[in-house]
């Protein structure tokens, strides 16, 4: 595609997940050119850099995509200002604090005739597609899902993880349930959790959550932010008709005891494939069932106090 039929695109929230996924998935791929980035701190070589939405949205500019990758309680507020511009809008995972918020916008974007793609990353991880294939026709009789990552590690120095609207531990555990509403048909209910808050933080650092499929199949998560050395990142669904299991976030797809050939990793480059898709068809995405799990969970959920946090 030659570079005049690229959408251009601006980047909000010039941190890690933009840095390590975000740049090069739109410098590799096809359908963007990156023009701006908007940033309090960070600056990114070779475009136009910007302090404040609010001074990008002056400079009249003909920019007409917006990737918003900020952390989420300040995303709304982001979101609804360039949607009103007319930007068509993509938002990192989660795309808001609250289903409220989530819902807002979508009507917001919607009544606009915009597009708006709340992105679900591990949604689009090698094995997800091909595991929902193999599982349409099968009756599930189990899912078990174990998510355990190093929070220091993954999130050194970022203080609003622990705030109110940070999500916690259900920051990475949101990625599972992103994959299990994609990978199992029909609605998923929480009937009890579990969630473990340090005595010194407001967001939970582990949570157990007991769920079931509308069929009534038992579905189990152990979620954890204090797991060294090797990561875990499984989802395991047994069915009548053999296990599944999707290792490394997705990223792995085992059927039995075999693995299946599934190429490299293409989660990000898929995203903004997708929204391309998005753009160019003047439709929206806005699947907002992994949020709602994560305010269920906390509605049903049993509070137990940890031992202090200290990075």
């Amino acid at each position: 595609m030659a570079t005049k039929d690229r959408i251009p695109l601006a980047l909000v929230g010039v941190g890690k997940i933009a840095r390590d996924q975000h740049f090069p998935s739109i410098a590799n791929g096809e359908d963007f050119v990156l023009k701006a980035a908007i940033s309090r701190h960070g600056r990114v070589e070779g475009i136009d850099n910007f302090d404040s939405l609010e001074a990008f949205l002056a400079t009249g500019t003909d920019i007409k995509a917006i990737a918003l990758c900020t952390p989420p309680e300040v995303r709304f507020d982001m979101a609804r200002q360039v949607i009103a511009a007319g930007f068509d809008v993509l938002l990192e995972k989660p795309p808001a604090t609250t289903i409220g918020e989530a819902e807002a916008l979508a009507a917001i974007a919607r009544d606009a005739g915009v597009t708006l793609f709340a992105t679900w990353h591990s949604r689009f991880a090698n094995g997800v597609a091909p595991a929902t294939a193999w599982l349409a026709d099968k009756k599930i009789e189990k899912v078990s899902i174990v998510w355990k990552e190093d929070v220091r590690r993954w999130h050194p120095g970022q203080d609003w993880i622990w705030e109110p609207g940070g999500f916690g531990v259900f920051d990475p555990g949101i990625n599972a349930l992103s994959i299990l509403t994609a990978i199992i048909p029909g609605a998923i209910l929480v009937d009890t959790a579990t969630l473990e808050f340090p005595a010194n933080r407001l967001q939970p650092i582990a949570a157990t959550i007991a769920m079931r499929t509308s069929a009534g199949a038992p579905i189990s998560a152990d979620f954890d932010w204090r797991q060294e050395g090797p990561q875990t990142w499984d989802i395991t669904v047994e069915t009548d008709r053999g296990i599944l299991r999707l290792a490394k976030g997705g990223a792995e797809l085992h059927i039995g005891d075999s693995p299946t050939e599934i190429g490299p990793d293409r989660e990000y480059p898929r995203i903004y494939d997708r929204f391309a898709h998005l753009i160019r068809s003047r439709e929206s995405d806005v699947d907002f069932q992994p949020l709602r799990l994560v305010a269920d969970s906390f509605l049903r959920a049993e509070r137990r106090e940890v031992a202090d946090f200290v990075e």
